[in-house]
């Protein structure tokens, strides 16, 4: 690869290094599966579509006991602003129940002791309140129906402080988590499984709002899962008020993606690293009103940033409206992201008011942008075509022998509304044809740049940032919304062009 995992591992502990400073960020803000293996649809949930969507329902308005997950459109004063927040930050557990391999379900109680030897039967003695602490070791998969806390006393899922993470291991699913509430997932590796890595929906209730809400995963390692078709590490079906942070995905199934979002509502993508498999991130089943930020996408396969997408008309949260408009999703937003050598980079698929701005795409290989529409109209349901979207302020270095014409540069497909997209200030530039113009047909981009060097050098990781006298630096357009970049630095005004404001 010409980036290589080193320059994402630099652009990882920047990242990370970030979460911890003073300037935090101001974001936004299943499937079926069997217990135990996983491999299917679920405890009757019926999930599955042709495209493996696995759904379940609710509207997701964020309602509940809690404050949801913090992000929001980050208006106000970017420096005094709060970042990724969750309901849980400033919680602690009033009890704990310990796992360990030397553990015993039958004569242990769950003190650090007598631990439990399985995740399950720790899950099914908690209350709320609960840390379930499960040490370093190897576990296997588990459905867990239980995983339900209340606003002021969550329940928290995870490795110890101070050992190595616990490893969950092999068999069809990770962890299958239905109905998950006011529940925080963290400092775990899954791995192996030939499934969803993590799958977590809402046991089939369309219409409530609440069967799983207010969850939040965080510094979690899901690698090496499915079998090459339409398997995720992190499924998440009808899951609302949520945020996934600080979490690497790393060889997730080439037919599937990183984090797979279907119905899911107000909720976002922060800080992550996803590496190889298809799709980094993918929003559909009328999913609404999430922020993908910050995160770092090397080398997918697929599409990085799939804002849309096709799912099959059962597996909608909520259930598909007959008389209104329909649409695979809205309010879809991606920011100050970096995408490295991917096949594609942002594709816009039937999605209604969305947006990317501010993301650096180094050397997509196949295409830049694409408006698809691949969920239509039938005789039943009206669906609103790819529309209304915004494309600003990213930096886009690519090459003329990969990116070869138009249709490359932004691929424009039928039953689309590509005439409402507006293209403004991003930047163009072709390492082997410096002179090269984009070409993007059937829209008029203001303040476009190109055929200038945008002196950010692609093969150091030391420093990813616009160097002095790139033409990106004070280039960008304001996008309210917006006030960080990839590290958490805010942003200048005017901002500067791609994910990474000047020092």
């Amino acid at each position: 690869m010409r980036m290589t995992l080193v320059l994402l591992l630099a652009f990882t502990s920047l990242v990370h290094a970030a979460a911890t400073s003073g300037c935090a960020p101001a974001d936004a803000d299943g499937d079926g599966g069997t217990e135990g293996e996983g491999e299917g649809e679920g405890e009757g949930e019926g999930e599955g579509e042709g495209e493996g969507e696995g759904e379940g329902e609710g509207e997701g308005e964020g309602e509940g006991e809690g404050e949801g997950e913090g992000e929001g459109e980050g208006e106000g004063d970017c420096a005094a602003s709060v970042g990724t927040a969750t309901f849980a930050d400033a919680l602690s557990p009033t009890s704990e129940l310990h796992v360990s391999e030397s553990g015993d379900d039958g004569t242990g109680d769950g003190s650090p002791g007598s631990p439990l030897r399985s995740i399950g039967a720790a899950v099914d003695a908690a209350i709320p309140g609960t840390a379930i602490v499960v040490h370093a070791g190897s576990y296997a998969g588990e459905f867990l129906s239980n995983l339900q806390g209340t606003a002021l006393a969550p329940m928290w899922l995870g490795g110890a402080p101070g050992e190595a993470k616990p490893v969950i291991a092999g068999g069809g699913e990770g962890l299958h988590l239905q109905r998950a509430r006011f529940a925080v997932i963290h400092d775990l590796i899954v791995t192996g499984a030939t499934a969803n890595g993590i799958n977590a929906d809402d046991g089939g209730d369309v219409n409530d709002v609440s069967a799983s809400q207010f969850v939040v995963f965080e510094h979690l390692e899901i690698e090496d899962i499915g079998s090459g078709g339409n398997q995720d590490c992190l499924k998440l079906s009808g899951i609302n008020d949520f945020v996934v942070r600080n979490n690497s995905f790393q060889s997730c199934s080439v037919g599937g993606s990183g984090v797979d979002m279907v119905g899911c509502h107000h909720g976002v993508i922060a800080r992550n690293t996803f590496a190889l498999g298809g799709n980094a991130v993918q929003t559909k089943g009328g999913t609404t009103d999430i922020v993908v930020r910050a995160n770092v996408v090397d080398g997918a396969n697929g599409r990085a940033l799939n804002v849309g997408g096709s799912t099959g008309f059962e597996f909608f949260r909520p259930a598909l409206d007959a008389v209104a408009e329909n649409a695979e999703a809205r309010r879809i937003f991606a920011d100050a992201n970096v995408i490295i050598e991917a096949a594609e980079a942002i594709a816009f698929v039937g999605c209604v008011d969305c947006r990317a701005a501010n993301n650096t795409i180094l050397f997509p290989t196949t295409r830049v942008f694409r408006i698809l529409q691949e969920t239509v109209s039938t005789v039943d349901y009206s669906f609103a075509p790819a529309s209304d979207s915004a494309v600003s302020n990213n930096l886009v270095v690519y090459t003329t022998a990969e990116i070869v014409n138009a249709g490359r540069m932004l691929n424009i497909g039928a039953n689309t509304d590509a005439a409402s997209f507006t293209f403004t200030n991003n930047l163009w530039y072709a390492t082997d044809d410096p002179s090269a113009a984009p070409a993007l047909p059937d829209v008029v981009e203001v303040g476009s740049i190109h055929g200038q060097d945008p002196a950010v050098d692609t093969g150091d990781a030391s420093d990813p940032r616009p160097q002095a006298g790139s033409p990106a630096i004070g280039a960008g357009v304001a996008v309210a919304g917006i006030d960080r970049d990839l590290t958490e630095t805010c942003w200048l005004d005017p901002p500067s062009i791609g994910a990474l404001e000047v020092d």
